[in-house]
């Protein structure tokens, strides 16, 4: 979304919560760069002759082992890279570095379209612009608004038809804080602003209708501005648990109950899950179930056409750094107060290492739910009552990419399910309207009134996941088991039923074939599975898909140009063959890009994929119709979807789970948080 923040505020929240601090030394193939190797990428790309000053750091990540290499060497060493790419002589550079010997081992210009994650500092030094500007100045007099009461923000401009353009351009639009802190909800609506982010200079300038800047009264949310309080009162509740945790985390590794598991953070994805295995406690071992899995994209775009929002179609991702945003963690309130917490490093406009202080946390949930029960009174004399708790561990990141904040959760639980959750909070993106009441609307409306002068547009957000799974092994495939309705004929009289349903499995061969459109395709279920592992009855085992209430699709049209780079979400569900490289839904250069590298252009070269080394990529999907109860700031909106063992165990794992005491439970108060 867009990004809104001062000058300072930038710099010093990057000085007081994101602080450099010393790192050991990796020892796991897959773990994210340490700030010292982060350094080292600095130092060998500023010394190299084929980069000139200024030279800036868009992305500096890891560059992942081959799989094979990874699966071979777990335990042991393996050689370091880091993938670089900056901004040099106006060109990007995308640079492969042996971090062990030191070296650069491949350098590229890109040439195609696109350019890579803007930098906070780049943004930071935009929105100062026209807080200097004679004309932005004229248009802040001529509404009677004072340029200290400004906060401005920085808008990606998009692709709608142009030729490849040369420049790095931004668009920047401003608010009026002042009164509150909730300035997005008091926007200078028709002005707007394009950079030049190469030359930090602003090249076009419109001031093209003049709205009512909304009132502040009414948009604060924070506690001390809010009172008296009159909502209803929630006693506080606390999680014991007089036995410890159960998290076991050793560097980058957590093993957890009947899990174990990789978390590594990336600058773009943010939270990273790698090596996702299940203890079989029939088979006596670990059980693979994926390999890697993380958010590739957020598409958001906005339904408003005229000049100053047609261009709001965000992909936070791969323009802002989905990891970029997620800031600091607190106990007790962004999670519970027994959760571990964990940081991550990511490098500075500059190539300088910067710590993002818990970045993730990590806890059990005991939420009062059950995970499975029966009361039996069919045995004589007695009854049978056995139930189990719903304890599962969650990983958790929140995001904050401008207005809206995304906590994504990764719920592991001991059934063998992963519950991927994505929850919407913060704020809307409102547009300044002449109108105070819905009387006065008379015209196609693009948003919701939600206060006076304030139209909260309406918008969509597509969370893309990148879910790598190897189910018991590498070789998977991918099946849609449809419903198939039976009619018997009024002359069978093998039984008085007239009709009944049976399943009907197909396995797709190529990628076309496993495309889905929830809701249009009439798959009753739909699973990735292992063809080459049974059970010891003769099922296939396997992960069942299941879609969550948030399953839209895209429904812009096809040639409007925002769905051309973002094709890939006119349906959920995609299955591609591993490649190394295809791991961005939008492409690697995503900002200013046309569509030409995605997941829709990949999967159209509809390659094989039964028993193959596959990958599943999942997009949940928000049409988001706002209403006055999201104004000032907006209630948890939450979706996402399920992976479920499916003829993946004997039987129902947990039957020989130990019961909590009874004599420990009564002596301990135990409330959800």
């Amino acid at each position: 979304m867009a990004l809104s923040f001062s000058f300072l505020q930038i710099f010093s929240l990057s000085a007081l919560l994101l602080s450099i601090s010393p790192s050991t030394a990796s020892s796991h193939p897959l773990d994210p760069l340490t700030s010292s190797e982060i350094a080292s990428a600095r130092q060998i790309i500023l010394s190299s002759p084929l980069f000139t000053s200024p030279t800036t750091f868009h992305y500096v990540g890891l560059d992942e082992p081959d799989k094979d290499e990874v699966l071979s060497h777990i335990s042991s060493p393996t050689n370091r890279r880091a993938f670089v790419i900056v901004r040099s002589n106006n060109q990007t550079h995308q640079v492969t570095i042996d971090l062990t010997a030191s070296s650069i081992v491949s350098h590229e210009i890109h040439t195609g379209s696109g350019y890579p994650i803007l930098t906070l500092e780049e943004q930071g030094a935009a929105i100062m612009l026209p807080l200097s500007y004679p004309p932005f100045l004229e248009s802040l007099s001529k509404r009677g608004l004072d340029v200290k009461d400004v906060v401005c923000s920085t808008f990606t401009v998009g692709w709608f038809g142009e030729r490849q353009l040369s420049k790095r351009l931004i668009k920047v639009l401003c608010f009026i804080g002042g009164e509150t802190a909730n300035f997005y909800m008091r926007p200078v609506e028709g002005v707007l602003i394009i950079a030049d982010l190469e030359t930090m200079q602003i090249v076009s300038y419109h001031d093209r209708v003049q709205i009512p800047v909304p009132k502040a009264n009414g948009t604060e949310y924070r506690s001390d501005k809010v009172g008296p309080f009159v909502g209803p009162e929630i006693k506080p509740g606390l999680i014991v648990q007089p036995q410890g945790s159960g998290i076991q985390i050793d560097g980058h590794n957590v093993r957890w109950a009947n899990w174990e598991f990789h978390l590594g953070y990336d600058v773009r994805a943010g939270a990273v899950i790698s090596l996702a295995s299940i203890y079989d406690v029939d088979k006596e071992t670990y059980r693979s179930i994926l390999y890697r899995t993380f958010v590739s994209e957020l598409f958001v775009p906005y339904m408003d056409p005229v000049e100053e929002w047609y261009f709001r179609t965000f992909f936070d991702a791969g323009e802002y750094g989905f990891g970029l945003w997620a800031f600091p963690l607190q106990p007790g309130t962004d999670c519970p107060a027994h959760a571990e917490f964990m940081d991550g490093y990511y490098a500075d406009q500059n190539g300088k290492p910067v710590k993002a202080s818990n970045v993730f946390c990590i806890f059990e949930r005991y939420a009062g739910d059950i995970a499975w029960r029966h009361t039996e009174i069919g045995v004589p004399g007695e009854m049978v009552t056995e139930v189990r708790p719903e304890v599962s561990l969650v990983v958790r990141m929140v995001s904050t990419v401008g207005n809206y904040d995304y906590v994504m959760d990764w719920e592991f639980k001991t059934t063998g399910s992963i519950q991927f959750r994505v929850s919407l909070t913060g704020i809307m993106e409102v547009k300044g309207t002449a109108y105070t009441h819905t009387n006065q609307i008379n015209s196609v409306q693009h948003g919701t009134l939600v206060a006076e002068n304030t139209m909260a547009v309406y918008h969509d957000h597509f969370i893309t996941y990148h879910i790598d799974l190897d189910i018991d092994g590498t070789d998977n495939s991918f099946q849609k088991l449809k419903l198939k309705p039976v009619k018997l004929s009024a002359s069978d009289t093998s039984s008085p039923r007239r009709s009944y349903w049976t399943v009907v499995t197909e396995t797709a061969e190529t990628e076309s074939d496993a495309q889905v459109k929830i809701g249009s395709d009439p798959a009753a279920d739909l699973l990735i599975v292992n063809p080459n592992k049974k059970t010891k009855i003769g099922n296939t085992v396997g992960y069942r898909l299941i879609p969550g209430s948030a399953a839209g699709v895209s429904i812009l049209a096809d040639d409007d140009f925002p769905q051309i780079r973002a094709k890939y979400s006119k349906k959920q569900v995609w299955v591609t063959p591993y490649n190394k490289s295809e791991k961005w839904a939008a492409g690697l250069y995503v900002d200013q890009s046309r569509g030409d590298d995605s997941l829709a252009n990949w999967s159209h070269r509809n390659r094989e994929i039964k028993n193959k080394d596959i990958v599943l990529w999942y997009t949940a999907g928000f049409h988001h119709i706002p209403y006055q109860e999201d104004f000032p700031l907006m209630p948890m909106l939450s979706g996402g979807f399920e992976l479920r063992p499916s003829n993946f165990f004997e039987r129902n794992s947990l039957i020989n789970t130990k019961p909590y005491s009874r004599q420990l439970i009564s002596n301990c108060t135990i409330t959800s948080y």
